[in-house]
């Protein structure tokens, strides 16, 4: 019961442990090492003292205590440590919020330094320009989003082992480079907000389609990354796509008491109960698309926010505006053109145009490799080919999703739709 326990304050506690590790000690590879030996600390304790009345402190409080003895027993670590600290105390104070209504800083009543969460203080962190887009971005999913390696793998869609190599790099990048572990200033927020949106999107993603495990929805993260956009779209109201952001999380998670049947298998879209969605959510993000798509060009958030407000003001797929759905994934494939984005797209033209236009789409997307590794792809295909009555392609199509599928749910479904 001790290691379950242990498990689950893990799984909720260990993004805020790192950050204030971060923060304290200023250092990412001594943070990761020390929360694991916390961590092992607690398999050994727990089960014989029980489980703490609070066991994130605990954590963090052996977390600190072995973090201090390191540095006591390692001084060429804790020199490289002070050489940190003083090149953030020598960098260039960062300017104080801006509330006068120009918009570019957080809103008033907050300095930016005094961020309400310390995870987010690091997500603008590692935020830095001089790591590599890609690079800033797995390494604040694993180390400060929690997530493990393949989960951030399967976010970028790429090899587990490349995405191991990523990180590395951008820890060695932050050695290397000195970079301190501080709050940037208003100034630099544009260069660093969609890193930072990036991350709490990917971690909303991997909430709302588990990469592994038992269950297809992972609420907690789901939650998590919701509570993160609002904190920013409170402190920078004046961008948009905090707005958009938090906007289509709201409208995809409206939907998630009808995503998952009686035994947690996935239900379609086009089956779902759309009695159970979460109306007032529902609504709030409806008004949040209107300001996101207000004041200038949409942005990426705001597109994909504004086709999930389609599909949840639909009584029903039959009647969905599947033409305008088309024009936003044209508007959102200029934005940021992906496969991913190129499948959605196909799966709507299928639904406007007849099962035929859809495959034939994704059949041109075939040499595409990062779907290689992609379910929804494989999926897609199958049940195109099925309306089509291509039966035995539509199996196959399936059993290569089936191969792919990571949670027992979406193997579960497969395994249904092939004995179908």
């Amino acid at each position: 019961m001790a290691a379950e326990a242990v498990e689950a304050v893990f799984r909720e506690e260990r993004g805020l442990l790192l950050a204030s590790l971060v923060r304290r000690f200023g250092d990412l590879d001594l943070a990761e090492e020390v929360t694991s030996e916390a961590i092992e600390a607690a398999l050994r304790h727990w089960p014989a003292e029980g489980v703490p009345a609070r066991p994130g402190a605990w954590l963090l409080t052996t977390a600190r205590r072995k973090a201090v003895d390191r540095l006591r027993r390692d001084q060429a670590y804790a020199a490289r440590l002070a050489v940190l600290a003083a090149d953030a105390e020598r960098a260039e104070p960062a300017p104080g919020p801006d509330v006068s209504g120009s918009g570019r800083g957080p809103g008033p009543g907050f300095g930016f330094d005094e961020l309400p969460d310390e995870r987010l203080q690091l997500f603008f962190t590692c935020a830095h320009p001089a790591l590599a887009a890609e690079d800033r971005t797995a390494l604040t999913l694993r180390c400060l989003a929690g997530l493990t390696t393949p989960e951030v793998a399967r976010a970028f869609l790429v090899p587990t082992a490349t995405m191991a190599q990523r990180i590395v790099r951008a820890k060695k990048k932050i050695r290397e480079a000195r970079i301190p572990f501080r709050v940037p200033g208003p100034d630099e927020l544009p260069a660093r907000l969609p890193g930072v949106l990036q991350v709490v999107y990917s971690v909303f993603t991997e909430g709302y389609a588990a990469s592994s495990g038992p269950r297809l929805q992972r609420l907690d993260l789901a939650e998590e990354a919701i509570r993160l956009a609002r904190i920013l779209r409170r402190l920078l109201p004046a961008e948009r796509e905090c707005a958009g952001l938090l906007a289509l999380l709201l409208l995809v998670h409206a939907r998630r008491d009808a995503r998952t049947g009686p035994e947690g298998e996935p239900v379609l879209l086009e089956d779902q109960n759309r009695g159970r969605w979460d109306r007032p959510m529902i609504e709030e993000g409806r008004a949040l698309v209107v300001r996101a798509l207000t004041g200038g060009p949409a942005g990426p958030y705001g597109v994909q926010a504004a086709i999930a407000a389609l599909h949840d003001e639909a009584a029903d797929v039959a009647v969905t505006d599947w033409p305008q759905i088309v024009a936003l994934y044209d508007v959102l494939r200029t934005l940021t053109p992906s496969p991913v984005v190129e499948v959605n797209r196909a799966v709507a033209v299928a639904m406007r145009d007849g099962p035929g236009a859809g495959l034939a789409l994704l059949d041109a997307l075939a040499g595409e490799s990062r779907l290689r590794a992609y379910p929804p792809y494989a999926v897609a295909r199958g049940d195109l080919l099925g309306r089509l009555g291509r039966d035995g392609e539509a199996a196959a199509a399936y059993r290569e999703a089936l191969e792919l599928a990571a949670t027992e749910p979406e193997r579960a479904a497969l395994r249904r739709k092939l004995g179908e």
